[in-house]
């Protein structure tokens, strides 16, 4: 029998069982015997929460004496956290999971494999079904979608029978009045403040069993067509400001998953099955879902939202449930509240009344953030406040004030905190305007020294900036975005189209091109084949200049761009990740080799090139002797080199107060690279975070950097204080600070500068 009839043949009994007159707790004992039966599975076990715990309900194979005696926490044990996390559990060896309980009163010590998913209703766990064997073993994948489906199936009939509570179902038992604070990750920095709207309700599926396959089938392709011709509309509607830009790129990639054909087939075998279409594509999702949380790479995550985001568009359309926020009309001033978003579902919203996004989940890599950056809207990620989620603390309409950038928003505030926000933000303007004065002004100390303030860069569209802020230049521009949205190695073509497009925006202003920086935990699918294993710590293993100098078809491509595009102008070069000279110049050569050759043919060339390198690996700082004679820049990577000086994750919040700009041991080892640097001739400089903080700013002018190279939002901030700092009263401090080891820096740093009336926030 193949897969998709013994599928139909569960599908249909539990059709049996449903439409019988027994009362629900029969029905949920007849089903464990049909799925046990049909698994050839020694255990199947309904639980099912109710006053907040996980309660047996029914089993085939464990004591019956435990059914409604069994109870557990949510996230307690190897049920807990299936319901906990709303994930699929696929163990050969139960013990060996580090959540594994043991239930006494279960019987359940001879079995060892293990396999359960959790029952969904309206995006909520309120119940497990689960599976287990004497003998250790996976699941088949036809057997985890057997359970799926079944679990389905299980939602409409606990759900119909009210055997879970309401507001359990919902979500909603947290404490839902007064003010509310929620912490994320920032993905758009930015301040908003605006009424609470859910991006989309749950589309509810009443019917998960097929009564005509065929029917359903052609319900399917309609709404496939119709799904695809809102891409097209959205993609070619969408207004930006300036056409060209990474985000069309994204688009671009985002309708190749519209018209998947692999993704089209799944849905169809799944009502092969006997689904109805709405519960196919259920399905599918959920199996997305389940690979989802199997996937290391933030990429290949960040691709998977997209294709969840299509199901949902195309799960409304099937079901004839269309009302999302955008199609029903915005509130003045919105703050807009999802678990994700793609980038089509972004652009479905009118972003004058859009002032900021809070997803539940996200991050800096997906392409709804790098749609929300060109639409210029705040966005903060990872925003799950408590067991509830964002649903069992923010009601809709509730007033919110977000401030992406601090990675908080308040819910509900109080009249004094609401004050104090509206007061924070005319200043907030009061300030953009006085930096905007700047745009003009030459930042030079009070003591005559020029300060280079340039601007970080990644995408076309934020070459705006340059003119916006008055910054000297770009300072780094990080080639990897247009990798990293791209489906497939960009063309050498593209790639120039890019740069040309980036130093023409620029002017007579330097552009200084980082050669691309993938690898590690920026990996690409198309280049996943060449990694035999994953880097057990991405930020140090196979990345950057690594990456180019071992494929260097990747490299000479993008050397021949570059070259090309820089035809007739200056071209600045920068290499990330160098740890000794030799890579240095065997990326130089790569560039040498594709110059030779431009000439040869003839082709216009570079006025000049100036090859420059970061420093952010430790050990490159122990031979600059031998590598400053062959540069023309370095440029020191301070997020990098922080966390390999002190072998903290800066992504790790645990160790967030161990990843401290300003403690001596860093300011010391960065004065040595400027002492070590002077009289070579090679201009120095910062680009990272550091530089664009302003306390951390007056550390580093302190040491002697003359170049810093920020994010465009700081340029401004930064100008300012380069024009109130005497570098020479400065430079002295700085130095009888870091003389004492014991000095507590940042309060030095603090005290100083409030002397001098220079704000530091």
């Amino acid at each position: 029998m193949s897969a998709a009839a013994s599928a139909r043949q569960i599908l249909t009994r539990l059709h049996e069982v449903m439409a019988s007159r027994l009362h629900a707790q029969a029905k949920l004992d007849r089903v464990v015997e049909i799925i046990g039966e049909s698994l050839t599975s020694e255990v199947c076990s309904i639980y099912l929460l109710r006053q907040g715990m996980l309660e047996l309900f029914a089993t085939r194979g464990l004591n019956k004496t435990a059914v409604h005696v069994t109870r557990m926490a949510v996230g307690e044990g190897l049920t807990g956290t299936i319901a906990d996390n709303v994930e699929t559990l696929n163990l050969a060896e139960a013990r060996a999971h580090p959540d594994f309980r043991y239930r006494e009163e279960t019987g359940e010590e001879k079995f060892h494999s293990f396999a359960g998913v959790p029952i969904v209703y309206r995006e909520r766990a309120v119940g497990v079904l689960c599976v287990q064997h004497v003998e250790p073993r996976r699941y088949e994948d036809v057997e985890i979608e057997a359970l799926q489906t079944t679990a389905m199936v299980l939602s409409e009939l606990i759900t119909n029978a009210e055997l879970v509570d309401e507001e359990e179902a919902r979500g909603l038992t947290g404490e839902r009045t007064g003010p509310q604070t929620v912490t994320g990750l920032t993905l758009v920095k930015g301040l908003g403040a605006g009424q609470a709207v859910y991006h989309q309700p749950r589309v509810q599926i009443t019917q998960t069993v097929a009564e005509d396959i065929e029917a359903e089938r052609q319900r399917v392709y309609r709404a496939f067509d119709k799904m695809r011709e809102q891409i097209d509309a959205l993609a070619g509607q969408a207004e930006f400001g300036g056409k060209g830009g990474e985000h069309e790129e994204v688009l671009e990639t985002y309708k190749m998953f519209a018209y998947d054909e692999g993704w089209s087939r799944r849905i169809n075998e799944a009502i092969d099955s006997g689904l109805t279409a709405e519960a196919a594509i259920e399905r599918v999702q959920q199996h997305t879902r389940m690979r989802m949380r199997e996937i290391d790479d933030p990429l290949l995550q960040d691709r998977m939202h997209d294709l969840e985001d299509l199901a949902n568009r195309l799960l409304r359309i099937v079901s004839g449930q269309l009302g999302t926020a955008a199609q029903q009309g915005l509130p003045k001033d919105t703050i807009l509240i999802a678990r994700n978003l793609g980038p089509a579902e972004l652009l479905e919203y009118d972003k004058r009344r859009l002032k900021g996004v809070i997803l539940e989940e996200g991050s800096l890599t997906a392409h709804v953030v790098i749609v929300a950056r060109a639409m210029g809207v705040p966005v903060l990620g990872r925003a799950n406040h408590g067991k509830g989620g964002l649903r069992g603390t923010v009601r809709e309409g509730d007033e919110i004030l977000l401030d992406a950038g601090a990675g908080i928003a308040t819910v509900r505030p109080s009249v004094q905190v609401a004050d104090a926000f509206a007061a924070r933000f005319a200043k907030s303007r009061e300030r953009q305007a006085a930096y905007a004065e700047l745009r003009d002004v030459e930042p030079f100390t009070r003591d005559g020294t020029r300060i280079q303030v340039m601007m970080n860069a990644g995408l076309r569209d934020d070459m705006s900036a340059l003119a916006m802020t008055g910054a000297d230049g770009v300072g780094l521009f990080r080639t990897e975005f247009q990798f990293l949205v791209s489906a497939t190695l960009p063309q050498r073509e593209r790639q120039t189209r890019l740069y040309r497009d980036v130093l023409e925006a620029a002017s007579d202003k330097p552009v200084i091109f980082r050669t691309v920086d993938i690898g590690g935990d920026k990996s690409v699918p198309y280049l996943s084949s060449a990694v035999a294993d994953a880097d057990e710590n991405p930020a140090m293993g196979w990345r950057a200049l690594r990456l180019g100098l071992d494929r260097e078809g990747l490299m000479k491509a993008q050397a021949r761009a570059l070259l090309e595009a820089a035809g007739g102008r200056s071209l600045y070069v920068m290499f990330p990740m160098v740890s000794e000279p030799w890579e240095f110049d065997a990326a130089k050569a790569v560039f040498d080799e594709q110059l030779a050759f431009l000439r040869r043919k003839k082709k216009v060339s570079p006025e000049a090139i100036h090859f420059g390198a970061m420093l952010e690996v430790p050990a490159l700082a122990e031979v600059l002797d031998v590598l400053l004679p062959k540069l023309s820049f370095l440029s020191v990577g301070t997020n990098d080199l922080t966390q390999f000086l002190f072998a903290a994750d800066r992504a790790n919040p645990r160790l967030a107060q161990r990843y401290d700009w300003l403690s001596p041991s860093i300011i010391r080892f960065l004065s040595r690279v400027v002492q070590g640097s002077v009289g070579s001739g090679v201009d120095l400089g910062v680009c990272g975070e550091m530089g664009g903080r302003r306390l951390e700013a007056l550390a580093l002018l302190g040491i002697g950097f003359r170049r810093l190279s920020i994010t465009p939002a700081a340029v401004g901030p930064i100008k300012e204080l380069v024009r109130r700092v005497d570098l020479t009263e400065l430079s002295a401090a700085m130095s009888a600070w870091l003389s004492d080891p014991g000095t507590d820096l940042r309060a030095s740093l603090v005290a100083w500068a409030e002397q001098r009336h220079i704000d530091v926030d």
